[in-house]
């Protein structure tokens, strides 16, 4: 018998007010995850992963990135996706734009909400963005500025808060400045993303703790991390424990960064649902379903998913 006929994981909640009621998963399995595949996946097979992950229930699908082809080529084809996607009822599809160029590109293809991309560090800058720490946000303003005149929301990752693959350790006070200024121009919600899996719980705690003291509440922030050193769930509860409530995570544990080698697979979607069940914690996501999207999708890329539970229940 398995682990779901036993009931497991058993709902054992934490005492009230020291988690969210309910997590936002906003899942980037999609974008972020097959981002990285070594060759492009066909786009009805993406815009099948899409439906089946709104089926499961997840609120937030990041669909598509407008990048350039050059750079991200397993995104080439953002236009024929959007055209083609089937949208369900009371799921978001954001994308992820670059530049003008990009947001161009969006606007053309009707999409609703949009993310940009920034860092934390000034070499990752230089290598992702061609830019500086300080000068990308010259290139962020006219987008943000732009998207929210035509109406879109927009959401802010920042990279690299945590650790550099170049420059180490990168300061709490650092990040809080960074994330600030990308709030700042108009972003509505910030990712604070842990590029290469390198956190720990305690350098979850000091960020938050620099972005309070910047006078940037909870309320305005996500956590993306990577499970590069095994520690996304732990510093995913780190952040719930502060009051975080949206989470990123990617189907099947999908994904890694095209610029940073060091980094592997995201949080798995469905480790986190697992743990998210067990905490009582509201998120809309039904476990079996998305399991059996993730062992879907390892078929397609021939290759077994790296969710643990994926593979415990997928058999």
């Amino acid at each position: 018998m398995g682990a779901r006929e036993l009931g497991l994981p058993a709902r054992v909640p934490a005492a009230p007010g020291t988690l969210p009621e309910r997590v936002t998963i906003w899942e980037v399995g999609p974008r972020d995850g097959l981002q990285n595949e070594s060759e492009s996946v066909p786009v009805e097979v993406k815009l099948e992963f899409l439906d089946r992950l709104a089926r499961a229930g997840l609120p937030v699908l990041e669909a598509t990135s407008f990048v350039h082809p050059k750079w991200v080529p397993q995104l080439a084809d953002a236009e024929e996706l959007l055209a083609g996607l089937h949208r369900h009822e009371g799921v978001r599809y954001p994308v992820l734009v670059p530049n003008e160029r990009g947001l161009d590109r969006a606007l053309a293809a009707g999409v609703t909400e949009i993310a940009v991309f920034a860092s934390a560090t000034e070499t990752f800058a230089k290598r992702n963005l061609n830019s500086g720490l300080d000068s990308q946000f010259a290139m962020f303003e006219p987008v943000v500025s732009r998207a929210r005149a035509e109406g879109l929301a927009v959401r802010g990752y920042l990279s690299m808060c945590f650790g550099d693959p170049w420059e180490g350790a990168v300061p709490a006070a650092q990040v809080a400045r960074a994330g600030r200024r990308l709030l700042d121009l108009g972003c509505g919600q910030l990712s604070l993303g842990d590029t290469i899996g390198v956190a720990t719980p305690g350098q979850v705690d000091a960020v938050l703790d620099a972005f309070g003291a910047a006078g940037v509440g909870v309320d305005r922030l996500a956590v993306h991390f990577h499970d590069t050193y095994g520690q996304a769930l732990a510093n995913t509860y780190a952040a719930l424990r502060r009051g975080v409530s949206t989470v990123d995570s990617s189907a099947g544990g999908l994904g890694g960064c095209p610029y940073a080698e060091s980094a592997t697979g995201n949080l798995a979607t469905e480790d986190l649902v697992w743990m998210l069940d067990g905490l009582g914690i509201e998120h809309g996501a039904e476990l079996d379903a998305l399991v059996a999207t993730s062992a879907w999708m390892a078929e397609r890329l021939g290759r077994p998913s790296p969710s643990r539970v994926v593979r415990a229940l997928a058999g």
